[in-house]
């Protein structure tokens, strides 16, 4: 009953949450409420004892529904010092004035020793044409960045679900980890990555779209891929971008995919949704964006404009965790309407895996290398 008021009433979540989070979610509620009903009567003692008790349940339950998403791996992650190590941006690091996009990747070898792996770093990007008032952007910037004559690297911006924000990528989906192997067997060479914070706060949800909530499209489009382009030293050619994410950010790589193929011809969506959405009841979210405008919504979901365009120069990579029969369900659906319209695609079922970042991590790396192919790298 609780579950569902949270869903339909609530719109806490616009989706189901898992079974096995909610399985270890009834030990910390019933904790809590017997501890309470016994505090009038009980002695001080006892009381301690008790709120001991739920601390340990909660502590438990919280382990296990962390294990579930696989977000803190690590306690550096839970506590956030491996976060708070990013240095920010410097300026060294960043595209000087009249600098070129850098030596064509095709036969490009380095010249003298790479760094062993990249590096991570953070910066604001401002939301110039947006308005958007948004957190830190972190980037990761592979080994071939650091050559001296640094070749034109591919773009891949990442999108983090919700709730939630940039520093996700960084944690449970171990950006730099991937990232590290796949330069490795690149000749050092990856995409210069970027996870900027389409939403603003942890619990915020603009649909990635231009709404009466946000102009989130425009930032992405506009403030996030401008800033990208005249900040950093990477191939401006926008054939060689991708926009990925999980969960929201899944759904907002397509979204971003289907409205902007120019800008992100290749998308990966790991357990995105079929269309964005605020709560379970699709009315609530157009109401919320879109008051008495549903039309502007629907034109602007990526089944919708999948039937309309056509993306003969688009590929999409999409996954779902098998034991995640909603997101599953989605899955299906956009990857026949996205071959429907021409797109590229490949579609996987990831396998003992839910709603989770394991999702991304366990398929990451085929990912990456159908982006290789569609940039032309060689491994």
């Amino acid at each position: 009953m609780v579950h569902w008021a949270l869903i339909n009433v609530f719109s806490v979540f616009p989706d189901n949450i898992p079974d096995q989070v909610l399985l270890w979610v009834v030990p910390c509620v019933a904790a809590l409420i017997l501890f309470l009903l016994r505090l009038p009567r009980s002695s001080w003692r006892r009381r301690a004892t008790g709120l001991a008790a739920v601390v340990l349940v909660v502590a438990l339950s919280s382990v296990q529904i962390n294990a579930y998403f696989g977000l803190n791996r690590t306690v550096d992650d839970l506590f956030g010092t491996a976060l708070a190590r990013i240095p920010a941006l410097e300026p060294e690091l960043m595209r000087q004035p009249g600098e070129a996009d850098g030596v064509p990747l095709l036969g490009w070898a380095p010249q003298g020793a790479l760094p062993g792996g990249g590096v991570l770093r953070r910066s604001a990007i401002p939301g110039v044409l947006s308005g958007m008032d948004t957190r830190e952007a972190y980037i990761y910037l592979p080994p071939a960045y650091f050559s001296e004559k640094r070749p034109a690297l591919p773009v891949l911006v990442l999108v983090a679900g919700q709730p939630g924000g940039p520093a996700d990528w960084i944690t449970g989906g171990s950006i730099q980890t991937h990232m590290d192997s796949f330069a490795q067997s690149h000749g050092g060479v990856a995409p210069v990555v970027v996870v900027p914070d389409p939403n603003g706060a942890q619990s915020a949800n603009t649909m990635c779209m231009d709404s009466r909530i946000a102009k989130a499209d425009t930032y992405l489009s506009r403030d996030v891929t401008e800033w990208i382009s005249t900040t950093l030293a990477v191939d401006t050619n926008h054939h060689q971008w991708a926009i990925g994410g999980f969960s929201f950010g899944g759904t907002c790589a397509l979204q971003m995919g289907t409205r902007h193929p120019g800008l992100f011809p290749s998308v990966l969506s790991f357990s995105g949704e079929a269309e964005p959405a605020i709560a379970k009841e699709r009315q609530k979210t157009i109401d919320a964006a879109f008051p008495g405008e549903p039309d502007l919504f629907e034109r602007q979901t990526p089944l919708a404009i999948m039937k309309e365009r056509s993306f003969e120069s688009s590929g999409a990579y999409l996954t779902a965790g098998q034991d995640d029969p909603e997101f599953v369900a989605y899955l299906h659906t956009l990857a026949a309407a996205a071959r429907d319209a021409g797109f590229s695609v490949r579609a996987h079922e990831v396998e003992h895996t839910g709603h989770s970042w394991d999702v991304s991590s366990k398929r990451i790396a085929d990912a990456l290398q159908f982006l290789a192919e569609r940039w032309g790298l060689q491994q």
